[in-house]
C-alpha cells in the first residue's frame, strides 16, 4: 500500500468514525468513506496496512485549514477489527513464518500502546479503555489458536513488567500506573476463560482445543496468580494510603473551620490528586475481581481456595468486603458467589461459613465509620440505598452457599449433635442470614427464600437444632414483606423508604411480579414452618393476627377512603395489612402436625407443646369469628380469615357453626347505602363468600352434618329471596352437595342431593325452557336473536336485553348447577373407602401384575352406582334434556343456519368468537390488564360494543360457548360417573349415538367447539368405559368421529403445507366478507363449503384486527391437532393416570428384582414415604384403592390398545391414517408426541398384514421426507423421527423388535427353519407393552422408499448389513442419519412451502460443521504430564517381593 492509498484510507476511517475538525462532510462522502472501508476489508496485503496502523504510536490527517486532526484511536480501532476478522477466517491458512509475526506485530502493538500512555495522568480515559479492550479481544483470539504449544511464551509475554518487555506493570508501580497493559492483560485472561470455559459450549472452539489450553493455563497458574495477588494487595494498599490523605486532609480543613468547598487552589489540587489516585487504585482493583470472578467460576477450585506462599485470594476477598470505592465490595460478593455455587470439600465450605461473620462484622464497622464521617444516622433511608446492592448480592451469596451444600450440614456429627464449633459457626451463620432479613427493602429476604426452604424440607436438619433459634426472625421477615406496597405512596414520596424501594425495583410491575412469585415460595415457607416448630409458628402468628384485628377492626387509619360512600377501599393501609396476614395464617394452620392440636395422647414433650398451642387458637378463631366490620373490603378480609380457619376447624369445630353463618350472611351481602346494581365491591364479597364456603365444606363436610337440616333450610331461604346471583346459587349448590356426600346413608344422601338439585330439574322442565329447546328456531328466538332480524333495535332496548339474558341465565346456571354438583358427587366418591367403585368392599391383596377378571367391569346398575355417588340417579331426568340441548346447540352452525344469518348484520355476530378468546390468542403479559384493560380486546370483535354494554349482540358468543362447553361436560361426566354404561340408558343410548355422531353437527362444529368436544366427552369415554363394553358402547361413537376427524385435520393443514386451497384461506370470516362467504355456500356447494370452512378453522372474527385474527386462525388449528395427540397419548398410556400405572408395574418389577432380602443393603430407591406404606412411581403414596384402580386400568389399557387398532376397520383405518398425516403438519408438539404414539402402533400391529402397506409405505415415506427436506420446524426432534424410521425398518424388513416405545437394541428373530424367507415371530406378540411382534415375510416397502430417494440395491443391501451387524440404538440411527444425509444434500436448492433449516441447526449435517479454533496438530505435553508419567514409571516398595523386607 503506498502512501496515497493510505492517506485514503485513513481519511475514510476519520469520515465514517465523525472525527472533528473535518468541516461538512456530504452524504456522498460518507457513502463513498463506507464502500472504501468495505472494500479494504477484501485487499490481498490489508494485514501488512494494518499491522503497520496499529504499530504507529499517533495518526493524523490534515482537516480544514490543514489544520491535523488525530485519528490514533479510530484507525486502531479498524485495523484491529479486520484482523480479527481474518483470523476467523484466513489465519489457518498462514504458515508458520507469517503467524509468528503477526503475533509478534499484535503484542508489539500492545506493548507500545501501554508504554505511550499519559504518564502524568493516572487516569485511564474512555478512548484508551476501549482500545485496551479490543487489544485484549485480539490477543484472546491468538491465545485461543497458538497457546500454549505453538505460544509458549504467551504468559510471559502478558504478566512480565515492561521493564522486561511484557505489559504488566512494576512490583513497586504507584496507584494506577500502566493501567492500560494492566487492563489488556485481565481482559485478555478473562476472555479466554469465557470462551473455553462457557456453559453453552458452543461451536466456536474444539472440545481438544479447550482442553489444550486449560492444561495449559493450570500448568503456568503459579505464574498468572502471583503477579495478581501482589496488585490487588499493592492498589488496596493505595486506596487506603489515599484515603487516609484524605480524611487528614478533612480534618485539618475542620481544625480550621473551613470546608472543602473553602479550599485553595494549590489545597484543592491536591485534594483531588489524592482522589484520582483512589480512584484509579479503585478500578485496578475493580479490574483484577472482574478477571477472578470468572477463575472463581470456571477454574479450578484450588486457584482461589489455596493458601501458598502468602497468597490468598479468599481472605483478600473477604477483607476488601470493608471497601466501598469503585463498588469493590459488591464485586468481591461476586466472586465469592461464584465459589459458593460451586462443589466445595466440606474443608472448603467450612473455611468461608466460619469466616463470613467476622469478615462482615468488620466490613460493618467500617460502615459504620464512614457513615459517622458523613455525619448522618446509620439508618438513613440515603445509606440503604447506597447499601442496598452490597446487602442485596450479600444475601444472595449468603444463602447460595448454604443451599448449594445441604449435605455438608447433614453429613455432619458435630452439627447434627447439637453442639461443638461446627455446630456453633454454622448457627452463626444462620443468624446471620436471619438478621440481615430484617432488612427494610423486601429483595433482601427475597433472595434468601429457596435455602430456608430448601433447610425445612430436609428431615435430617430438621432433627438438629440448628434452626429453631432462627425461625421466628425467619417468619416475622417473611410475614412483614407479603404485605402489598402501595405503589401510590412511593410515587408521591408519601412511604417512609421511598427511594429505597424504587431502588430496589424498576416499577409497579416489577414489584408486583415479584411480590407474586415471593408468596408463591412463601406458602411453603410458613407450611414447613408450622409443620417443624408448631410453638413457634403459632405464637408468632397468633400475636400478628391479634395486634391487627385490634389496630384495623374498624379500619383505622380509615385512610384511602371511597368518596361515594366513605368505605374502605382494596388500598385502604386495614386491607392491605390484613391481606398480607391471610397467606402465613392459612399455611401455618395448614402445616400443622396434627398432635400440636388434636386430643391424642403423646409425649411430655409434645403435650406441653400442644397445651400452648390450643388455648392461643381458640383465641384466635374466636376473635376472628366474633369480630364484626361494617366495611364492604374489611368483610371480605374476614371471608378469607374464615376460609383459613379450615384446618383448625379439623380438629376444634366449636366456632364453625357461628363462621358459617356468616359466610352464608355475606352471599346476601349488599352496598351502604342500597344501589339498584350492586358494585364490584359487593359481588367479589359475595363471589369470596361462595367459594369460601364451598372450600371449608371439602375440608370439614362430616362436621357439618349434624347441621345439615338447618343449613339446608337456610339454602332454601336464601334461594327463594331471589338476589342471589347465578354464581352465588352455584357455590350454595355446591356447597349443600358436599355436605351431602358426608351422609353415610346412602339413601339420604341420594334423596337430599335430589332435594338441592329440585329447583334446577324444575327450571328446565319448565315450558319457557322446554319450547326454547324444542328446535333451533325456538332457542334463536329464546336467545333474541331471531327478533333482530325484524327489529335490530331490540337489541339494545334495556327491558328486552333484560328479560333475555334473566331467561338464559335461568337455563344456564340450572345446567350449570347440575354439572357442578354432580363434579363435586364425583370427586367426593372417590374419596369413599371403596374408591368409587360399585362394590361392597375391596380385598386386601390384589396383584396389579396379573390380568384379572372384575365383576364391576361391565354394565352396573344406577342404585349400585348410587350407593358411593348421590348425583346419579338424577341422569334418567336429566339425560333427556341434555340431549335436545346438545342437539339444537349444534344445529345452529349447520351450514344452512350459518348461510342466513351470516347475511344479517346482526344476527351474524352469534358466530363470532368472544373478546376473551380474542385475548388468549395473542400473548399478553400483566401491564395489558386483561380483556377489559388497556390494551385488552374488549370492544374488538364488535367494534366499541362488549358484552359490558345494554346489548345482546356481544353476549350471544359467550351465550353459546357456555351452552355448548357445559354439554360437553356433561357428556363427559355422564361417562365418568359410569352411568353411559347403565342398564337404565339402554332406552337413550341409540339417540345419544345419533345426537352426538351426528355427521352435520361433526362437519358443522368449529375447531374450537371440535377441539372442546374430544377433550371433554370423546377422551373421557374411552377411559372411562369398562373394557368388556367396548364393542357395544364405543364402537358407534368412535367410527364416525375419527372418520371426520382425519378429513377436518387434512383439510386445516393442506394450505399451510402448499396443497389445496391457497395460503390465504386461512384466514377467518370477517365482518366485511362473511356476506360473500355465505353467498358462496349455494354456489360451490356443502361439501366445498365446509372444506375451505376448516381452512381458515371455521372461525368468524367479526371486526378483529388482522393480526389477531390469524393468530385466532393458526391456534385454534394448533390447539385441536395437540389434543388429538394427546388424547391419544392418554388413552394409549404414553402420558396421564394410565402412564402412571405402567411406570408403577415396571417399579414393582424392578423392586421384586431387587427384594431387600436378596441384597446385603436395602435397595437404594425410595419405596416409602413417612408413614409407612408403597409409593408411586412420581412419589405420592399408594393406596389399597389405587391398588385396586390400577388393577381395572391394566385391564383397560391392554384391551384398548387391541380394540383401537385391530377390531374396528374404521376406527383402526382413519385413526392410523391421521397419526401418520399428524407427522406432516408443521407442528413440533404434535410431530414428538405422534412418534411415541406411532411406536405403540407398530408393536401393536406391525406382524398384521394388512397394515403392510400402510406402515412400511405411508408411514415410512412421511418419516424419511421429514427428514430428508430438514424442515425448520422439526429442528429438535430429529432423532424421534429417525427411531421412527428405524422402528419400521427393523420390525417389517429386518425381523428386529425393540423394547417399548423404540427403545434398546434391536433384537434379531431367528429364521423360520421351516422356510429361510421367513423370520420366527416373537414371544411377545400379543404383548405391546414388551415390545410386540414384527411381519414375518419381510415387506419390500421400506426397500422401495428407499430406492425412491435415490439409493441403489447395493447401497440398501449394504444398509441392511450395517443394520443387523450393529444393533444398538445409537449405532443404527447413525447409520440411518448418515444414509438420509445423502439424500438431504440431493434436495438442496428446491423450493417448498416452508422454511428449510440451515446447517448450524441441521442434525443430518452436524458432523459437517467445524468450529472455528480447531485443534493444533501438536500434542500438547506439560512438565506436570512428564513428572506424574515418571512417578508412574519409578519402582516402589510395593513392586517388590512381599518378603523382601523379612531378612
Amino acid at each position: 500500500m503506498n502512501e496515497s492509498q493510505r492517506q485514503s484510507l485513513l481519511g475514510a476511517i476519520a469520515i465514517s468514525s465523525g472525527a472533528a475538525g473535518l468541516g461538512n462532510i456530504t452524504s456522498q462522502q460518507r457513502s463513498d468513506a463506507f464502500s472504501n472501508l468495505e472494500q479494504f476489508k477484501t485487499y490481498a496485503g490489508r494485514m501488512s496496512a494494518c499491522v503497520d496502523i496499529i504499530g504507529c504510536d499517533s495518526l493524523q490527517i490534515s482537516g480544514v485549514g490543514n489544520a491535523p486532526v488525530d485519528i490514533t484511536v479510530p484507525s486502531k480501532l479498524y485495523a484491529l477489527g479486520v484482523i480479527q476478522e481474518f483470523l476467523k477466517a484466513g489465519y489457518n491458512s498462514l504458515n508458520e513464518s507469517d503467524r509468528g509475526h503477526l503475533r509478534s506485530s499484535i503484542v508489539r502493538a500492545a506493548r507500545q500502546l501501554t508504554m505511550t500512555s499519559d504518564t502524568t495522568c493516572i487516569k485511564m480515559s474512555d478512548s484508551s479503555r476501549i482500545l485496551a479492550v479490543k487489544v485484549a479481544a485480539l490477543l484472546a483470539d491468538l491465545a485461543l489458536r497458538e497457546f500454549p504449544q505453538r505460544w509458549q511464551t504467551f504468559v510471559l509475554d502478558l504478566f512480565s513488567p515492561i521493564s522486561s518487555g511484557g505489559m504488566w506493570c512494576e512490583a513497586d508501580a504507584h496507584a494506577g500506573s500502566n493501567s492500560i497493559g494492566v487492563k489488556i492483560c485481565l481482559e485478555c485472561l478473562k476472555l479466554i476463560t469465557e470462551d473455553c470455559t462457557d456453559s453453552d459450549y458452543n461451536a466456536r472452539i474444539s472440545t481438544t482445543r479447550r482442553n489444550d489450553i486449560l492444561l495449559g493455563f493450570n500448568e503456568m497458574s503459579t505464574q498468572i496468580l502471583p503477579p495478581l495477588f501482589e496488585l490487588l494487595s499493592k492498589q488496596y494498599g493505595d486506596i487506603n494510603d489515599a484515603k487516609s490523605m484524605l480524611q487528614a486532609m478533612h480534618q485539618y480543613l475542620a481544625s480550621k473551620g473551613r470546608t472543602v468547598s473553602q479550599m485553595t487552589n494549590d489545597e484543592r489540587g491536591q485534594y483531588q490528586q489524592q482522589i484520582d489516585r483512589r480512584d484509579a487504585a479503585g478500578g485496578m482493583v475493580v479490574d483484577v475481581l472482574g478477571t477472578l470472578e470468572k477463575f472463581c467460576q470456571s477454574m479450578p477450585l484450588d486457584w482461589m481456595l489455596k493458601i501458598e506462599n502468602g497468597v490468598d485470594f479468599v481472605a483478600a476477598m473477604l477483607h476488601l468486603l470493608q471497601e466501598d470505592v469503585e463498588h469493590i465490595q459488591v464485586l468481591s460478593i461476586a466472586c465469592l458467589y461464584q465459589l459458593a455455587t460451586r462443589k466445595l470439600d466440606q474443608h472448603q465450605w467450612f473455611r468461608l461459613v466460619s469466616s463470613l461473620p467476622s469478615a462482615l462484622f468488620e466490613a460493618s464497622n467500617a460502615a459504620a465509620q464512614r457513615v459517622n464521617e458523613r455525619g448522618v444516622s446509620p439508618n438513613s433511608v440515603d445509606i440503604l440505598v447506597d447499601q442496598l446492592e452490597f446487602y442485596r448480592s450479600l444475601s444472595k451469596m449468603g444463602s447460595s452457599l448454604i443451599t448449594s451444600h445441604l449435605a455438608h450440614i447433614t453429613a455432619d456429627k458435630d452439627i447434627a449433635s447439637g453442639s461443638g464449633a461446627k455446630f456453633d459457626a454454622v448457627s452463626n451463620y444462620l443468624l446471620l442470614l436471619s438478621e440481615m432479613m430484617s432488612h427494610p427493602s423486601g429483595v433482601i429476604c427475597g433472595e434468601q427464600i429457596n435455602t430456608w426452604i430448601g433447610l425445612l424440607r430436609d428431615p435430617a436438619i430438621v432433627r438438629t437444632k440448628v434452626l429453631s433459634p432462627h425461625l421466628g426472625r425467619v417468619l416475622t421477615a417473611f410475614m412483614t414483606h407479603t404485605v402489598k406496597i402501595r405503589w401510590e405512596d412511593v410515587w408521591d414520596q408519601e412511604h417512609p423508604y421511598s427511594s429505597l424501594i424504587e431502588a430496589s425495583w424498576d416499577d409497579e410491575d416489577e414489584y408486583n411480579e415479584w411480590l407474586a412469585n415471593l408468596r408463591s415460595k412463601a406458602s411453603q415457607l410458613f407450611r414447613s414452618i408450622g409443620r417443624t416448630e408448631p410453638e413457634i409458628a403459632v405464637k408468632t402468628i397468633h400475636a400478628k393476627v391479634i395486634a391487627l384485628l385490634n389496630a384495623h377492626h374498624n379500619g383505622e387509619p380509615r385512610d384511602q377512603l371511597n368518596p361515594e360512600n366513605n368505605e374502605l377501599t382494596v388500598k385502604s393501609t386495614a386491607c392491605l395489612q390484613l391481606e398480607g396476614v391471610t397467606l402465613p395464617l392459612e399455611n401455618i394452620l395448614h402445616g400443622l402436625p396434627s398432635w400440636s392440636v388434636d386430643d391424642g395422647n403423646y409425649d411430655d414433650k409434645r403435650n406441653r407443646i400442644r397445651s400452648i398451642i390450643r388455648p392461643l387458637l381458640a383465641e384466635l378463631a374466636n376473635m376472628i369469628v366474633s369480630w364484626s366490620p361494617n366495611d364492604i373490603w374489611l368483610k371480605f378480609r374476614r371471608t378469607t380469615l374464615l376460609e383459613a380457619l379450615k384446618h383448625y376447624w379439623k380438629y376444634e369445630p366449636s366456632t364453625l357453626p357461628t363462621g358459617i353463618d356468616h359466610l352464608l350472611i355475606y352471599l346476601s351481602a349488599k352496598d351502604n347505602p342500597p344501589k339498584e346494581r350492586l358494585s364490584e365491591d359487593v359481588v367479589g364479597l359475595r363471589k369470596k363468600s361462595g367459594v369460601s364456603l364451598v372450600a371449608v365444606s371439602k375440608d370439614v363436610p362430616n362436621l357439618l352434618v349434624p347441621w345439615l337440616s338447618q343449613l339446608s333450610d337456610r339454602a332454601k331461604t336464601l334461594l327463594t329471596s331471589g338476589g342471589l346471583s347465578p354464581i352465588n346459587e352455584m357455590h350454595l349448590y355446591e356447597f349443600l352437595s358436599c355436605v351431602a356426600t358426608a351422609v353415610e346413608n346412602p339413601v339420604d344422601r341420594s334423596n337430599f342431593v335430589a332435594d338441592v338439585l329440585a329447583n334446577s330439574i324444575r327450571s328446565l322442565e319448565s315450558p319457557l325452557i322446554a319450547e326454547a329447546i324444542q328446535s333451533t328456531e325456538g332457542l334463536l328466538s329464546f336467545m333474541g336473536i331471531a327478533q333482530a332480524a325484524t327489529n335490530p333495535s331490540c337489541v339494545t332496548d334495556p327491558k328486552f336485553v333484560k328479560t333475555v339474558t334473566m331467561n338464559f341465565s335461568t337455563m344456564f346456571s340450572s345446567l350449570n348447577q347440575l354439572l357442578s354438583v354432580g363434579k363435586r358427587c364425583q370427586e367426593a366418591a372417590k374419596q369413599r373407602p371403596n374408591g368409587g367403585l360399585p362394590v361392597q368392599y375391596l380385598s386386601e391383596v390384589i396383584d396389579v401384575s396379573v390380568t384379572q377378571t372384575f365383576p364391576d367391569e361391565g354394565p352396573v346398575s344406577i342404585s349400585d352406582l348410587a350407593i358411593n355417588d348421590p348425583f346419579v340417579p338424577l341422569w334418567t331426568k336429566l339425560l333427556p334434556i341434555l340431549l335436545q340441548v346438545f342437539d339444537v346447540t349444534l344445529r345452529v352452525w349447520h351450514p344452512d343456519f350459518q348461510a342466513f344469518l351470516l347475511r344479517d348484520n346482526i344476527q351474524r355476530y352469534a358466530f363470532a368468537i368472544s373478546d376473551d378468546e380474542a385475548y388468549l390468542a395473542t400473548k399478553q403479559d400483566s401491564s395489558v390488564g386483561g380483556v377489559f384493560g388497556k390494551g385488552g380486546t374488549a370492544g374488538s370483535i364488535i367494534s366499541g360494543i362488549d358484552r359490558r354494554d345494554t346489548n345482546l349482540t356481544p353476549k350471544w358468543s359467550g351465550w353459546f360457548n357456555e351452552l355448548r362447553n357445559n354439554s360437553f361436560q356433561l357428556l363427559g361426566l355422564l361417562c365418568a360417573q359410569r352411568v353411559l354404561y347403565a342398564p337404565e340408558i339402554s332406552p337413550f343410548y341409540t339417540r345419544l349415538v345419533s345426537i352426538v355422531t351426528n355427521q352435520e353437527h361433526l362437519r358443522s362444529m368449529e375447531h374450537r367447539h371440535f377441539t372442546q368436544y374430544l377433550k371433554q366427552f370423546i377422551e373421557i369415554m374411552m377411559l372411562s368405559c369398562p373394557s368388556s363394553l367396548y364393542g357395544s358402547h364405543i364402537t358407534a361413537i368412535l367410527g364416525p368421529v375419527f372418520e371426520h376427524l382425519q378429513f377436518r385435520l387434512q383439510c386445516s393443514w393442506l394450505p399451510i403445507l402448499g396443497s389445496g386451497l391457497p395460503t390465504e384461506a386461512t384466514k377467518p370470516l370477517f365482518s366485511f366478507n362473511c356476506v360473500d362467504a355465505a353467498n358462496q355456500l349455494s354456489i360451490i356447494g356443502t361439501d366445498s363449503w365446509l372444506v375451505s370452512s376448516y381452512a381458515r378453522g371455521g372461525l368468524f372474527v367479526g371486526d378483529l384486527d388482522l393480526v389477531t385474527a390469524e393468530a385466532m386462525s393458526d391456534k385454534v388449528r394448533v390447539e385441536l391437532t395437540r389434543t388429538f395427540s394427546d388424547m391419544i397419548q392418554n388413552v394409549l398410556a404414553l402420558k396421564g393416570v394410565w402412564a402412571l400405572v405402567l411406570a408403577n408395574k415396571a417399579k414393582d418389577e424392578t423392586d421384586r428384582r431387587n427384594a431387600a432380602s436378596k441384597l446385603l443393603s436395602g435397595p437404594k430407591s425410595r419405596v416409602s414415604i413417612e408413614g409407612g406404606g408403597p409409593v408411586n412411581a412420581d412419589g405420592t403414596k399408594r393406596t389399597l384403592v389405587q391398588l385396586h384402580l390400577d388393577a381395572r386400568k391394566m385391564v383397560r389399557l391392554d384391551r384398548l390398545c387391541h380394540f383401537l387398532l385391530l377390531e374396528n376397520e374404521q376406527i383402526a383405518g382413519y385413526l392410523v391414517l391421521t397419526l401418520i398425516q399428524c407427522l406432516e403438519y408443521p407442528d413440533a408438539y404434535t410431530c414428538r408426541r405422534c412418534t411415541r404414539i406411532v411406536h405403540r402402533v407398530l408393536e401393536t400391529v406391525a406382524w398384521v398384514d394388512r397394515y403392510t402397506e400402510l406402515l412400511g409405505y405411508r408411514l415410512f415415506s412421511v418419516a424419511v421426507k421429514a427428514i430428508i427436506t430438514e424442515p425448520k420446524w422439526m429442528v429438535g426432534i430429529e432423532w424421534d423421527m429417525i427411531n421412527v424410521i428405524r422402528d419400521i425398518y427393523g420390525r417389517l424388513v429386518l425381523g428386529q423388535y425393540f423394547l417399548p416405545g423404540g427403545q434398546g437394541p434391536g433384537l434379531q428373530q431367528s429364521r423360520d427353519l421351516l422356510n429361510s424367507s421367513r423370520f420366527e415371530q416373537t414371544k411377545v406378540v400379543d404383548n405391546p407393552l414388551q415390545g410386540g411382534g414384527i411381519l414375518p415375510n419381510p415387506s419390500d416397502f421400506p426397500r422401495r422408499v428407499l430406492t425412491e430417494i435415490g439409493m441403489s440395491p447395493d447401497e440398501v443391501r449394504v444398509l441392511e448389513e450395517k443394520l443387523a451387524s450393529k444393533r444398538s440404538a445409537k449405532d443404527q440411527k447413525e447409520t440411518f442419519r448418515d444414509v438420509l444425509r445423502v439424500a438431504a444434500d440431493k434436495t438442496k436448492g428446491l423450493s417448498g412451502v416452508l422454511e428449510r433449516a440451515g446447517e448450524e441447526e441441521s442434525l443430518l449435517h452436524k458432523h459437517a460443521r467445524k468450529a472455528e479454533v480447531s485443534p493444533l496438530p501438536e500434542k500438547l505435553v506439560t512438565y506436570s504430564m512428564m513428572k506424574k508419567k515418571e512417578e508412574i514409571q519409578e519402582p516402589s516398595i510395593s513392586d517388590d517381593p512381599w518378603h523382601g523386607n523379612l531378612f
